[in-house]
């Protein structure tokens, strides 16, 4: 129904405009989270019933939206109904901002890929902090992940970090450090062991103040780019364990472009999602896992277009995965498929 269907329209709106298209759709999730039972009732029929706890944190399905979908959280009642077990918004930064001129977002529709060059943009970590406010318990595990904002020197990024993670921190139940984003000037520097290093340490600090003020401690876990060498994810590996994060997320999107390098599209800047990701990103998920002997959880993400890539990045020693990309292309049924097939 929805590849037959809703799709087409879908693709139809804004002249094909994709950005149209996403916003259409959070629109009309955001209506259909103030049904009464809709949620319930979706997660009912499309989750999962193998839930686990990873990081401390207890997840109904290990199968989640990834950051992107909803930066600002405007659909989060909507979300279960469509089968995730959490979800993940943002990436959000300090400063409001527009991020990236239009168009910036691109389907490579026989490919099953996106490219997007977005530039992080959203309301910014304050607004995000007085939404959540208002929803109260959303009854699933939520995510937020921080970044850096386009305005800020990258000398001056830890406090655009700390300020987002202490405005957030009472609302999250975990929180993401991007630090991966190809589409911000300079942000994939604090990848390098220096930089992750003084941002990771300054993070953990803001946590353990704000703990010790009465809040409960959250998980703090790492997104990183599928371009590093098995060099820098090692030198990156040590960093993380060294300075107490609870997981990685692998991987975000890609400034490569394998499989569609012949594709009209494939010169536009930005970074690439979807099938063509499947490979690098299992590969990475699993090269963490060796590395760490499966000490470090991680969130697998990049190429789930259908349940045998969910499986591939289990089989590769992630603990949770997340769609974003594939749910453009196969649509709620893949949340439904992943989640039945789950031992």
């Amino acid at each position: 129904m929805y590849e037959r269907v809703v799709r087409p329209v879908l693709y139809r709106l804004g002249r094909g405009d994709a950005e149209v298209a996403h916003e259409q759709t959070l629109a009309g999730l955001r209506l259909l989270g103030r049904v009464p039972g809709a949620p319930r009732a979706g997660a009912r029929l499309l989750g999962s019933t193998a839930p686990r706890t990873v990081f401390g944190v207890r997840f109904p399905s290990p199968v989640g939206l990834a950051a992107g979908m909803d930066k600002n959280g405007v659909a989060l009642r909507a979300w279960p109904a469509l089968g995730f077990g959490f979800v993940e918004v943002g990436t959000v930064t300090a400063h409001p901002q527009p991020g990236n001129e239009k168009p910036r977002l691109f389907r490579l529709v026989e490919q099953e890929a996106v490219i997007n060059r977005m530039g992080f943009n959203n309301l910014g970590s304050a607004a995000l902090a007085d939404r959540l406010a208002v929803y109260g318990e959303l009854g699933y595990p939520l995510g937020i992940s921080i970044g850096k904002s386009k305005v800020t020197p990258l000398d001056q990024a830890v406090e655009d970090y700390v300020t987002s993670l202490r405005r957030l921190y009472r609302y999250g139940d975990y929180f993401a450090v991007n630090v991966s984003s190809p589409n911000t000037p300079g942000l994939r520097e604090l990848q390098d062991a220096g930089h992750l290093t003084e941002l990771l340490t300054a993070l953990h600090a803001e946590a353990q103040a704000l703990t010790v003020a009465g809040l409960a401690p959250k998980p703090i876990l790492v997104k990183i780019a599928p371009d590093l060498t098995t060099t820098a994810i090692d030198e990156l590996l040590q960093v993380c364990t060294g300075t107490g994060v609870a997981g990685i997320i692998a991987t975000n999107t890609t400034i490569g472009r394998p499989g569609v390098e012949t594709h009209p599209l494939a010169t536009q800047a930005g970074g690439l999602s979807g099938r063509p990701l499947a490979e690098i990103s299992a590969k990475v998920v699993a090269h963490i896992h060796h590395e760490t002997g499966g000490a470090l959880p991680v969130i697998g993400v990049g190429g789930i277009v259908d349940p045998a890539d969910a499986l591939r990045l289990f089989d590769a020693g992630a603990s949770l995965v997340q769609i974003y990309t594939g749910l453009i292309y196969r649509g709620p049924g893949l949340i439904r498929q992943i989640n039945r097939s789950l031992p």
